[in-house]
């Protein structure tokens, strides 16, 4: 099996390689960074860069984000949907999510997004049923993981796709011992992989994103 280590110059150019990084994005990283250390928790350019693609290719006209934090995915997401489209991000801190407006409106994106503030999983069971998803991306609680994939299938439309981060969690999934967190994203990575409902590929982006596709 042909793999490649990952270092921190081969990040930098892959990073390098990408024309959907730009001042907007660089400032939201710099403002991100000056929170210390839950900074870490902010997606990576590449991983942006995939979610603008995919969005995109997957001719997506609404999408639903769990885990809001300081924008950055929901920005890149944002721009993949066409101008009328919505993005419904949930959140619960709103200090994270207010660098998060300031540059939603500096990328001209601001009015395709809808932020809640509140629990997500009571923001996503409170959603019209009538309205469906074609993209979500979950990056919040490793522990809610499973249940808000629960919640948001049914309302995916057929064909939609789900994106969970964190999926190889510093890559401590596979060698014991395992603690809580880590347990979390075991039980949700093989609750995916069980259910017939779906086609699942683990992709070796960021920390490990799990692209879900709903079976139409």
């Amino acid at each position: 099996m042909k793999t490649i280590r990952m270092t921190e110059s081969l990040m930098s150019y892959v990073n390098g390689h990408t024309n959907l990084f730009d001042d907007v994005l660089a400032q939201l990283v710099a403002d991100t960074e000056r929170l210390g250390s839950p900074a870490i928790m902010q997606v990576g350019p590449d991983q942006g860069a995939f979610l603008t693609l995919l969005t995109q290719l997957s001719g997506a006209r609404r999408a639903l984000e769990v885990g809001t934090f300081t924008g950055y995915s929901g920005l890149c997401i944002a721009r993949g949907l066409p101008a009328d489209g919505l993005l419904v991000t949930c959140d619960i801190n709103r200090e994270w999510t207010a660098l998060a407006t300031t540059a939603w409106r500096r990328a001209g994106v601001a009015d395709r997004i809808q932020l809640e503030i509140g629990p997500a999983i009571d923001t996503i069971r409170a959603l019209d049923p009538a309205i469906s998803f074609d993209i979500a991306f979950i990056d919040a609680d490793k522990t809610g993981y499973i249940d808000y994939y629960e919640e948001i299938l049914p309302r995916l439309s057929p064909g939609g796709v789900i994106l969970a981060d964190n999926v190889l969690w510093f890559g401590t999934v596979a060698e014991p011992p395992f603690d809580q967190s880590t347990m979390a994203v075991r039980k949700f990575n093989d609750h995916v992989l069980a259910d017939d409902r779906v086609d699942v590929v683990t992709l070796t982006i960021g920390d490990g994103v799990m692209l879900i596709r709903k079976r139409p």
